[in-house]
């Protein structure tokens, strides 16, 4: 939501004010209008602000795809490399996530399979979107990876675009979204810096998604932030391209203390 802070454009109200308003009245007339219009991508996510069931009803878990995402869920924290390497490293950082407190799955908009609210330090999952264990798998990921930013720097989604630039840059380089299995099945091709290319595009679209900007604004962006953003390897070590490398990288990280441990 993406998990996942742009300077928003646009107005509040061009016509003018009435005058039997008094200015706090027109005050808050004006941010709240603001805020519908400025709403930060939450309206792909309309469970955010109220639920047709009540959580953890009966009926919550019959007639919504909320069980299977639940299990699928589970499913990717207890074998994805991915998953399970990130989940470490926030632990180690001082953010463990637990699973009923940091996961929510919900109906969302038809646009998105996930999102990061930094309001509330909640990974988003779509459950009507999610349908396969790769998917969820995925999602996890990309969305733990905005979770991870959000635990080891002061990230300031809201407001810094470049903030929320860079971190949607590191998720669709770390979270295998630009892998080749995963390009070939949406039939991109390409040779020089195709992966760079991905990482590129996959960013922006996710910017656009949750942000009023236009398109020449959120490029501009991508590209002042590109270069760091994307050598930033944090906490996998190396770009992993598929899911070996995530075993790998895996493995190092548990490693990581051993030499050290022994002396």
């Amino acid at each position: 939501m993406a998990q996942n802070g742009a300077k928003e454009e646009g107005y509040i109200n061009k016509e003018p004010l009435r005058d039997n308003k008094e200015p706090e009245e027109q005050k808050a007339a004006a941010e709240s209008k603001q805020q519908k219009e400025e709403d930060f991508g939450y309206g792909l996510y309309p469970e955010r602000g109220s639920s047709k069931f009540q959580q953890g009803s009966i009926g919550e878990s019959l007639f919504t795809f909320k069980h299977k995402c639940q299990i699928m869920l589970q499913f990717a924290m207890d074998t994805s490399p991915y998953a399970k390497l990130l989940l470490g490293a926030m632990k180690s950082s001082g953010c463990t996530v637990y699973k009923d407190r940091h996961f929510s799955c919900e109906d969302c908009d038809g646009a998105v399979s996930g999102g990061f609210d930094a309001a509330t330090s909640q990974i988003v999952l779509c459950q009507n979107n999610i349908h396969q264990q790769a998917h969820m798998n995925r999602v996890v990921t990309h969305e733990l990876i905005h979770a991870f930013d959000h635990c080891r720097a002061r990230v300031d989604w809201f407001s810094n675009f470049r903030h929320l630039a860079c971190s949607e840059i590191r998720a669709a380089n770390l979270s295998g979204d630009c892998s080749f299995v995963n390009e070939i099945s949406r039939f991109n091709f390409g040779l020089k810096e195709h992966h760079q290319a991905c990482v590129r595009g996959r960013a922006l679209r996710s910017i656009l998604a949750v942000r009023k900007v236009s398109r020449e604004e959120a490029e501009q962006v991508v590209d002042e932030v590109f270069d760091s953003c994307f050598h930033d390897h944090a906490p996998f070590g190396r770009i992993p391209h598929s899911k070996k490398d995530a075993k790998f990288a895996h493995r190092d990280y548990e490693s990581r203390d051993r030499y050290y441990a022994n002396l």
